[in-house]
């Protein structure tokens, strides 16, 4: 392979790159090792993620007394005030599998307030310091679109926050710092090189994020590229100053807004038709009504923005298939490639609209074997419509593959073997959970490529190693294709590539 100016020139044997060997050219022989393109991970929370790993680590968590512990140790070592934030934390591996409350942390973190989020991010916890900071008290109702989990026996808030509530906390958290911003960013995308992605698409980035973003393209610090999606409320300002989808260079571009149906089903917010069957109170949770998602879409649709929503449940997925047709037959036919991210649990009858109306499926297909332990008892036999992929396949929907990290791990190895086994990474159950959606490597690292890259407009630059791409390529310490699928997770980035300059090498 033959690298000029950022691009491929030329693959092929040796007679077919030689011509474009000059005097200068660096040769570099990887001795048979595998080489794929980039990966492009079609759903991160990029600056999330970043302080994240600056931040507080409860994933590793696995029951409340860890989690106590993690807190106590990671509040002994922050000076007296700072908040406590980051999380990642997940009940549901714990024994008994209930949510954590104020009172497991509190005493622990008498001089910080704490506000960690479980690894879905629809569900928080605050400690009392921070309740009390948002003035979060049993007389404060729930807003809309968010719960505000409390005592069955006193109504005292209980630190638990789902969707919409976790903003009366996060309204009172002071801003990071520009320079503690530009931190966050270097570590994650220096986390991203480690792992082979070369191109992260940002889906709900804020103002500051965005600043941040510039600032290191201006000190030419990017070493990775993004696409960053903004809120939907934002949909009037980017169209009154021209932005259209997929606006920008090669490194950054903006174009795409994101919005939200419905919540998530490990909060038990997600939409659906029918309750929860381990919770028949509820069916999920609208975070806007159907009027109001669909007066966004319509207006968005109109300006030439793409747009990405957010829809779990099987009405959540109906509502955003309802408003992609309502716009595709008020605004006329363009190519709007617009997304629904996760597509969790999808209706029979509404699998063959994705293809119709063209939406992409944006998945995650970490996310099955994360939640394949808790599911069932979720939805029952719902399930059989859940994690969907080769069903999307057989449909011609067109995919995109990514983590929605930090809710998963970044690492797209885990994410291969997630939608090749459909198992946990402990082997479980044998054979896959619902075994008939598993699909070949091939199609995996597909639409970890190019499928993501179709997902953001940039099908003709990147995702194969064909003469015109960018030159996005990373470099395994073992051939994916001849190994056991169970290798998959421990396989191991050696090189990364992007626009031809190596930005990470395993030393």
């Amino acid at each position: 392979m033959a690298v000029q100016g950022g691009c491929i020139v030329a693959v092929g044997d040796e007679s077919t790159v030689q011509p474009f060997k000059h005097s200068n050219t660096q040769i570099v022989d990887l001795n048979g090792k595998r080489v794929l393109p980039g990966f492009n991970d079609a759903h991160v929370h990029f600056m999330k993620g970043g302080f994240h790993l600056l931040g507080v680590d409860l994933r590793k968590a696995q029951t409340r007394d860890e989690f106590r512990a993690i807190v106590k140790d990671y509040a002994s070592n922050l000076p007296n005030g700072r908040w406590i934030t980051g999380g990642n934390w997940d009940h549901e591996v714990w024994p008994d599998k209930h949510w954590p409350s104020k009172e497991l942390i509190d005493d622990v973190t008498p001089d910080h307030p704490v506000m960690v989020q479980r690894l879905d991010m629809h569900i928080a916890l605050a400690n009392s310091r921070a309740l009390g900071m948002a003035g979060i008290t049993t007389d404060t109702p729930d807003p809309f679109g968010g719960t505000i989990h409390r005592d069955p026996k006193t109504g005292v808030p209980t630190g638990i926050l789902i969707d919409n509530a976790a903003d009366l906390v996060y309204g009172v958290i002071p801003d990071p710092t520009a320079e503690e911003r530009l931190q966050a960013a270097r570590a994650a995308q220096q986390h991203a090189l480690s792992l082979g992605v070369t191109s992260l698409q940002d889906i709900n980035a804020s103002e500051r994020d965005l600043r941040t973003y510039l600032n290191l393209c201006e000190a030419s610090e990017f070493k990775v590229r993004l696409y960053v999606f903004r809120p939907i409320g934002l949909r009037r300002q980017l169209a009154e100053v021209g932005v259209r989808r997929a606006f920008g260079n090669a490194w950054m571009r903006i174009g795409g807004v994101k919005a939200f149906t419905d919540g998530s089903m490990g909060a038990r917010s997600a939409l659906f038709y029918e309750p929860y069957n381990d919770d028949p109170a509820t069916s999920g949770l609208a975070l806007q009504s159907k009027e109001d998602l669909l007066k966004m879409i319509l207006e968005a649709d109109a300006s030439g923005l793409q747009i990405a929503l957010h829809a779990i449940g099987d009405k959540a997925n109906t509502w955003a298939l309802d408003a992609f047709e309502a716009a595709r037959k008020r605004n006329g036919n363009w190519e709007r490639r617009h997304r629904i991210e996760h597509a969790q649990v999808v209706l029979p009858t509404d699998l063959p609209r994705f293809a119709e109306l063209g939406v992409i499926a944006s998945l995650q297909p970490s996310h099955c074997i994360d939640d394949m332990r808790w599911a069932e008892g979720r939805i029952g036999n719902r399930t059989k419509h859940s994690y969907l992929v080769r069903s999307f396949v057989k449909h011609d929907s067109q995919i995109a593959f990514g983590t929605d990290w930090t809710v998963a791990s970044l690492n797209p190895m885990e994410g291969l073997y997630a939608a090749v086994t459909r198992e946990s990474l402990e082997g479980s159950p044998a054979g896959g959970w619902f075994p008939d959606e598993k699909i070949a490597l091939e199609q995996a690292i597909e639409f970890y490529t190019l499928g993501s890259a179709y997902a953001e407009f940039a099908d003709h630059e990147k995702g194969r190693l064909v003469p015109g791409s960018l030159a996005d390529f990373v470099v395994l310490d073992r051939d994916i294709f001849s190994i056991s699928p169970k290798e998959l997770p421990e396989t191991r980035v050696l090189m990364t590539v992007v626009g031809g300059d190596v930005m990470f090498e395993q030393t």
